[in-house]
């Protein structure tokens, strides 16, 4: 399979993708979306019973801070207790994406099922989960601690924080996220739907060759390029805050360098294929 053949597989209406793209779903952060989306993830455990220990972990919160308010930083949620942020439209957005390569199914058409699909009889909802999740909250490397008292808490934090945010990813859209968010998620994954196929050509050009070797692996980093592609070409949304907030999406989502490697490469994508005043200069060439 050819390096453009292998990127084209990511197209959301293809059926080429199986189940073991879940396997893109390897650190902290990113296991707790699979758990919503794919595959149930593996207990996390503590490496060692000697000292110092290691736990594949972010820290826990800080001692006696509780959950954040309704309005904070990290909730971002509003009168209504549902989230109102661009980030959260974005990250509803690359849930959908991740999904729809999963399945094979056209992103615009997965959103619109998960919208109004009716709830299961009995289903109940506890929106206090929603302002425990942070959608700031990155992953690490592992962390080393000295006592298995100490490894045993952050096991156990992780395992709370891991739990509550598959609760919110798994529910109902409409009982997570508010008109404002649900809108501009949708029209994000219909400009990705709409630009896929162009952009799948840059994208092609601009990521490392060991992305294009283990194409099944990137699903989520291409999905996050896709998504900042399309905003940037039909939102009109800054540059810098359309790669800053892709950037903190591979961070949550992703392992390794991916984080690194997209913002090298939307920077390559602005520089080639964006004009000074946002536009896009394929669509500026063909009018």
């Amino acid at each position: 399979m050819g390096a453009s053949q292998a990127v084209r597989t990511f197209s959301p209406s293809s059926t080429s993708v199986g189940t073991r793209s879940c396997r893109v779903l390897a650190g902290p952060a990113s296991r707790r979306a699979s758990r919503a989306l794919a595959a149930p993830s593996p207990p996390r455990a503590v490496a060692s019973s000697r000292a110092p220990l290691v736990v594949s972990s972010p820290p826990p919160p800080a001692a006696g801070s509780g959950p954040p308010a309704p309005g904070s930083a990290h909730a971002k949620v509003d009168r209504s207790g549902r989230f109102c942020s661009p980030r959260a439209a974005r990250e509803l957005a690359l849930m959908i994406s991740y999904a729809a390569c999963l399945e094979g199914a056209d992103v615009v058409r997965l959103f619109d099922r998960r919208i109004s699909a009716r709830r299961e009889p009995g289903y109940v909802f506890d929106k206090t989960c929603l302002l425990s999740y942070n959608h700031m909250s990155f992953g690490g490397g592992p962390l080393e601690v000295g006592t298995e008292e100490e490894a045993e808490k952050l096991t156990n934090q992780n395992e709370k924080d891991s739990a509550n945010e598959a609760e919110v990813l798994s529910a109902p859209p409409k009982l997570v996220y508010n008109n404002f968010v649900l809108r501009l998620s949708r029209e994000l994954l219909v400009a990705v739907a709409s630009g896929w196929d162009k952009h799948v050509d840059i994208i092609d050009k601009i990521i490392p060759q060991a992305w294009k070797d283990e194409p099944v692996a990137r699903i989520l980093e291409l999905c996050i390029l896709h998504i900042a592609m399309a905003e940037m070409t039909s939102k009109g949304t800054p540059h810098k805050v359309v790669i800053n907030e892709a950037v903190d999406l591979a961070k949550r989502f992703c392992d390794g360098g991916a984080p690194r490697v997209i913002n090298g490469c939307l920077r390559t994508f602005v520089k080639d294929h964006i004009d000074t005043a946002g536009t896009s200069q394929a669509a500026v060439s063909k009018a």
